[in-house]
């Protein structure tokens, strides 16, 4: 099938003119009843509709020569001039990883991202909440060729927003369509090639010859498009709040190290933003994200400090104190939650001296670090006002991410296309990718003078992201499954595998560059095939966990040994 050529005559002439008059429109409705033709119009004025605006605008070989608009609902300007106050954090954070921070920055949008606002992971701890069993990653030891940059980069959502605007409003190409809602979207007339027409609520119509959805998961371009999507809701909530704590000791290091605790309830995370401040991602059941907001903010401060530090079934002890209250309209005090923490403490036997114990974090001011302080995270002393929220989390994947037929020359990227769940950071990541990899089919296709909305010039992109993607969401999704299970058997099997990865220097390695810590030299899944397959491994020693109740141990384990024998052989 062969590339149809760009259009002539009238639409041509209409997009000159767009592209001429541009400046008078930015970051403004235009006036009702008109119809504009545009060559690419943008949906979604989220990080990756925006970061395609981007990378469109500032492309040599597409800026001058495609009209782009971007619409958004919301209002712009907002985000344009964000300024929080001094140590003030968003509580929406992302992990930007190395190889989409080389992305922003090859098109010019990471100059105008605020880098104070931004912090290194230069190292991980991740850790089995029932068994103990820890994988840890650092990124002084796995050949990096920039150690010093981290795996990863920390900041707010709202730091690479106003960043990507900012850098749009040197793109005079591109026009911003802010506080503007899509009504629908209709099919063009099959004589003038049936280019999508998006209808405004201000009465102005663009006519594209490729629409995105960057649109979100209700996606009204997806909707158009006739694409089915597959996926559920996980009976989980994520709390975000931002944390404010004590800085590392003079023996500790700085404050570069992100934690994730599995707990049964779901996984907590604890992400650094600044020597004294860092981000909460925590999974757990509704009704207890429920329960916990509603309480004092100390309160939640305290259950973050033992989620990190108490065994698990105490944890659980806890949920079911802090719901008793609830339920009976008194919610618990300070005082009570860290009288029953305490307590628990001292049945355990922890140590007062070490960084397992509550004590430590309310009488230490910096001085000698504690025993086992690198093991947990700084203690939490307070929240900051106003950001302690939650959020349902979802898996969702598009069945095909561009349109055919009618609801052709359209095209999904990010969370129009596909959501994860949040426990491995890659959200975001999945969604600059996917504008990468979109942006460069459209260069590809002006280049050789093709159209841009066609099926063939759209091709490439599904059919490179959409398996990373997928490799991607399987491994999460299944690792998340995994570690709900308290059963025996499976806590043994899983923590017996994650230990002995952590032996496995490369595999660790791989991984982390197939999660974006290093761009490989060549564009490869290999690295999260692997892992895609252990976690499948270990996913079907889950599945055997019914038989092993009915006495049929030895599948388990012949599970197991095939599990670690492929582990060994991928080293």
């Amino acid at each position: 099938m062969l590339a149809l050529r760009p259009t002539t005559g009238r639409s041509s002439c209409l997009t000159r003119v767009i592209v001429k008059n541009v400046n008078s429109r930015r970051l403004s409705a235009g006036p009702g009843g008109q119809q504009q033709d545009v060559d690419v119009v943008i949906v979604g004025g989220g990080p990756a509709g925006l970061a395609l605006a981007s990378a469109l605008g500032s492309s040599s070989s597409v800026g001058n020569k495609l009209s782009v608009a971007l619409v958004e609902a919301g209002d712009l300007d907002k985000l344009k001039h964000w300024a929080p106050a001094q140590g003030a954090y968003s509580n929406r954070v992302v992990s930007l990883t190395n190889v989409s921070r080389d992305f922003l920055k090859r098109i010019g949008a990471w100059d105008y991202v605020e880098e104070q606002r931004t912090r290194p992971v230069e190292d991980m701890q991740v850790w089995d909440g029932v068994s103990g069993a820890r994988i840890t990653f650092s990124a002084s030891e796995m050949g990096l060729k920039h150690p010093e940059n981290g795996m990863s980069r920390l900041t707010e959502n709202f730091n690479i927003q106003r960043g990507l605007l900012r850098h749009l409003e040197k793109l005079p190409q591109v026009q911003l369509i802010q506080r503007t809602k899509v009504q629908s979207i209709s099919q063009g007339p099959s004589d003038e090639q049936g280019w999508p027409i998006v209808h405004l609520d201000n009465g102005t119509t663009l006519r594209s010859r490729l629409l995105v959805g960057a649109d979100g998961f209700n996606s009204p371009v997806r909707t158009f498009a006739g694409i089915q999507s597959y996926g559920w809701s996980y009976d989980t909530q994520a709390i975000v709040a931002t944390m404010e704590h004590e800085p590392r000791g003079a023996f500790e290091g700085p404050n570069t190290t992100a934690y994730q605790r599995f707990l049964p309830t779901g996984p907590i995370a604890f992400l650094p933003l600044s020597p004294t401040v860092s981000s909460l991602v925590w999974s757990i059941r509704p009704h207890i994200a429920k329960a916990l907001l509603s309480c004092e903010p100390t309160v939640l401060a305290s259950m973050i400090n033992a989620a990190f530090r108490l065994p698990a079934f105490s944890l659980q002890y806890l949920y079911d104190r802090i719901l008793e209250a609830h339920n009976g309209n008194l919610p618990i005090t300070p005082p009570q939650i860290q009288e029953e923490i305490e307590f628990r403490e001292r049945t355990h036997d922890i140590n007062q001296n070490s960084a397992y114990t509550s004590l430590i974090g309310s009488t230490r001011r910096g001085g000698v670090a504690p025993e086992e302080a690198e093991s947990v995270p700084p203690f939490v002393t307070s929240l900051q006002p106003g950001s302690p929220a939650s959020f349902p989390l979802r898996y969702n994947h598009a069945d095909a991410y561009i349109g055919e037929g009618k609801g052709a020359r359209t095209v999904l990227v990010g969370d129009a296309a596909h959501t994860v769940h949040p426990l491995a950071g890659q959200g975001l990541n999945l969604g600059l990718a996917d504008v990468e990899c979109l942006a460069k089919c459209v260069e590809r296709s002006v280049a050789r003078g093709g159209d841009v909305g066609s099926y063939t010039a759209l091709l490439p992109y599904a059919q490179e992201r959409y398996l990373q993607n997928h490799i991607m969401m399987a491994a999460v999704d299944k690792l998340h499954k995994l570690y709900t299970i308290d059963l025996e058997p499976v806590v043994w099997a899983r923590s017996a595998g994650l230990e002995v990865v952590n032996e496995l220097d490369s595999l660790k390695a791989a991984l982390m560059m197939s999660a974006g810590a290093e761009a490989p030299v060549e564009p490869s899944v290999a690295a999260w095939s692997a892992a895609s397959n252990l976690i499948q491994g270990a996913s079907a020693v889950v599945e055997l966990s019914r038989a092993v109740k009915s006495g049929a141990t030895n599948v388990l384990f012949n599970g197991l040994s095939n599990l670690l024998s492929q582990t060994q052989q991928r080293k």
